[in-house]
């Protein structure tokens, strides 16, 4: 017996007869399904592509376009994974075995049984529902292999994981960029009960600020210039399962107030449309910045902030867990390995311990990044000389007593800067290259580059 709710899928209905359409809308949405229809495969195929669709009803005969055998090829091109059911009045066996052949579920004559039609329905969604759970398992075990740890911090974070995730509470994800805040709200949904449901990314930082509203709630066709079609928002996408707001501490004012208002209430409308919509949404939010800070200079609203943090998990930078860095690199190494073809590698005591001093501004993520690196370049084994430039020189030790009384986040900061500074003049101020060296979006970079104050040699 299934577990999902049928309100989790929309069904599209594409039949030329409008009694026939309004019919099974009728009887579907009774049923707690979300429901479209189209009468003919143009629009159908429109709507294929600007809405999530699970389950289209195909009527096999649609005078004045495609026929039904030319959308369903078109359907599956789209989107392999929507099910597609034939329906026809005065259909043939050779049809019922060419749609089959052609990736139909299932072939049912007209007129529709209610019941038959019901469990044609049913069993076509419960194979989506299986597909779904399958690769978010699968997802699960291949990322997995990212979430290690020994050290107490990380093991206290992983319990923190299983204690949270069988629960719908919201997390607030704090941590410097490369720590693997990701990761753990990635980890906090495959472990709950929405598991196989949506789990939507937001970026806060990339979307820019005049279409904030469009990528989070959607727009209607017309809405603006350049709607040609209508959109789901990732609010609307994310429905039955979960939405990790990533970056929320960039997201400006005027886009805070309206995710406060959809957080508050559950509802929206699409820009351009006056139909309110109702989602179920688990919320994950995630930032690198000090929002308490924030909201004293008034960059982040508070109410927001206490709406959000009903659950913190602070994940601690590398350089306060050191001693998973060989645990780390060791699996890092394996993955690619395996990935590449190569054998295996293993790393010098010597080596190990230039790593073991290093700061790692880029956290887990330049790790990883730096793993890759030894994975393709580096030998059977993996010595000082295979490490990069900045690693081998012995101002990558940390020299704890030049510090001075500084406190810890100036010292953060001198570091962080530094780094950057390093990074931009070894590729020659190549935004992009720095950026993936440094594991962090080319947004995030600017950002940084313009709080340090760092400029380019000639620049204004």
């Amino acid at each position: 017996m299934h577990e999902w709710d049928p309100s989790y899928f929309q069904i599209l209905v594409i039949d030329d007869e409008k009694n026939i359409c309004r019919t099974i809308k009728m009887v579907l949405e009774g049923e707690g399904y979300r429901v479209l229809t189209a009468t003919n495969g143009d629009v159908g195929l429109d709507l294929v592509q600007s809405e999530v669709i699970d389950l289209v009803l195909l009527d096999l005969f649609l005078p004045g376009g495609p026929d039904g055998h030319s959308v369903l090829r078109e359907i599956k091109r789209i989107d392999p994974d929507v099910e597609v059911i034939m329906i026809s009045g005065h259909g043939k066996i050779e049809d019922a075995v060419q749609a089959v052949k052609q990736g139909a579920y299932s072939f049912i004559e007209k007129p529709l049984e209610r019941e038959l039609l019901l469990m044609s329905v049913e069993q076509s969604l419960e194979k989506r529902w299986l597909v779904r759970q399958m690769r978010s398992l699968e997802h699960e075990r291949s990322e997995q292999y990212q979430m290690v740890g020994n050290t107490p911090s990380m093991q206290a974070i992983f319990r923190q994981i299983e204690r949270v995730a069988p629960t719908d509470g919201w997390v607030l994800i704090t941590g410097e960029s490369g720590t693997g805040k990701e990761l753990v709200a990635r980890g906090i949904h495959e472990h709950s009960k929405r598991a196989g449901r949506p789990f939507v990314k937001v970026n806060c930082a990339a979307i820019p600020e005049e279409l904030i509203e469009s990528e989070l709630f959607g727009h209607e066709r017309g809405a603006f210039t350049g709607a040609v079609r209508t959109r789901q928002g990732e609010f609307e996408r994310a429905h039955t399962g979960t939405i990790f707001l990533d970056e929320i501490g960039d997201m400006s004012p005027h886009a805070q107030a309206k995710v406060l208002r959809v957080l508050n209430s559950g509802e929206f409308s699409r820009v351009g449309g006056d139909r309110t919509l109702h989602v179920d949404v688990r919320v994950i939010a995630a930032t690198n910045r000090d929002l308490e800070e924030d909201i004293r200079n008034e960059r982040f609203r508070e109410d927001l902030y206490f709406r959000l943090n009903v659950i913190p998990i602070e994940i601690p930078p590398l350089r306060e867990r050191r001693d998973d860095i060989p645990l780390l690199l060791e699996t890092f190494l394996n993955h690619y390995a395996q990935n590449y073809g190569y054998q295996l590698q293993t790393i010098t005591p010597n080596a190990m311990k230039h790593l073991l001093q290093y700061a790692f501004p880029g956290n887990v993520r330049e790790l990883k990044n730096l793993a890759e690196r030894l994975a393709i370049l580096g030998g059977p084994t993996i010595d000082v000389e295979d490490l990069p430039s900045h690693l081998q020189e012995k101002r990558a030790v940390i020299d704890i007593k030049s510090m001075g009384n500084r406190t810890l986040r100036e010292v953060r900061e001198e570091v962080e800067r530094s780094y950057i500074l390093l990074k931009l003049k070894e590729n020659e101020w190549n935004i992009s290259r720095t950026s993936d060296v440094l594991g962090i979006e080319r947004t995030n970079l600017h950002k940084k580059m313009k709080s340090y104050n760092i400029q380019r040699p000639g620049s204004a």
